[in-house]
């Protein structure tokens, strides 16, 4: 089990607080917006944009929000050609990888910032290159699997095209290559089972789990990069243990 979704398990509960401060939604707006600029406006057209709507959706949105996101897109203008998309690579506690996903009309704060965050936990900084490889491009589903046959599911989403599928208790996690995920998709919510959430994200070829002291500073690494303005998404190759679980939510 990759840990994300553990991880993501603690990212819902802090929904409502980060939803309050509006940061959920600058994110969301952001990659509607940047989703609409680089494959056009309709959802039906633009896969990214069908994930980023969907997902705003699901966080309770404004349709207004939503729609001003995707003409801004689709229009330009200087808040839309200002945003730039980057990667930044580096090392948590330990020698964990990390790649973090950011959207910023300032690449000179955002590096700053990210940097910062690396310095103050514990890693550092790296340079381009130096952990992608450790990670490749997969479309991934969470499905909830509570009060049915995970095993079901998993199978259900092989047969719908998946690469991978692995159980964990009540969450099913699916991972399908670039080309295939739309498919997969849609073939799984034709099922009707319950997708707690869709994305395309850097996925680890191998895991490393770390001592116990060791996982939760880098878990501390990510909440701390998740909380910067301009980060959208962090991914690592931490195997989060139970344990290091129970005792992160419980602090």
């Amino acid at each position: 089990m990759s840990g994300h979704s553990k991880w993501s398990t603690i990212k819902r509960k802090k929904g409502a607080a980060d939803a309050k401060r509006g940061q959920l939604f600058t994110r969301l707006g952001r990659e509607i917006t940047i989703a609409a600029r680089e494959g056009g406006g309709d959802p039906e057209a633009n896969f990214r944009l069908r994930l980023a709507v969907d997902k705003a959706r699901a966080a309770n949105m404004p349709k207004e929000n939503i729609e001003r996101a995707i003409a801004r897109g689709v229009g330009g203008g200087k808040e839309s050609t200002a945003l730039e998309s980057i990667i930044y690579e580096g090392y948590g506690p330990g020698g964990t990888a990390f790649m973090v996903e950011v959207l910023t009309d300032n690449r000179n704060r955002a590096v700053a910032e990210v940097r910062r965050v690396f310095t103050r936990n514990g890693g550092n900084l790296g340079e381009t290159g130096c952990v992608g490889w450790m990670f490749e491009r997969k479309g991934m589903l969470t499905i909830d699997a509570a009060g049915q046959d995970a095993e079901a599911i998993a199978l259900a989403a092989i047969d719908a095209g998946a690469e991978d599928v692995k159980v964990d208790g009540d969450t099913v996690e699916v991972y399908a290559t670039v080309e295939d995920f739309q498919t997969v998709r849609e073939r799984l919510m034709a099922e009707r089972f319950k997708i707690e959430d869709a994305e395309l994200s850097w996925v680890p070829k191998t895991l490393f789990q770390p001592e116990h002291k060791i996982t939760l500073q880098n878990m501390r690494l990510i909440e701390a990069l998740e909380e910067l303005e301009d980060v959208q998404s962090v991914h690592s190759n931490l195997d989060i243990s139970e344990a290091a679980l129970a005792e992160f939510e419980a602090a």
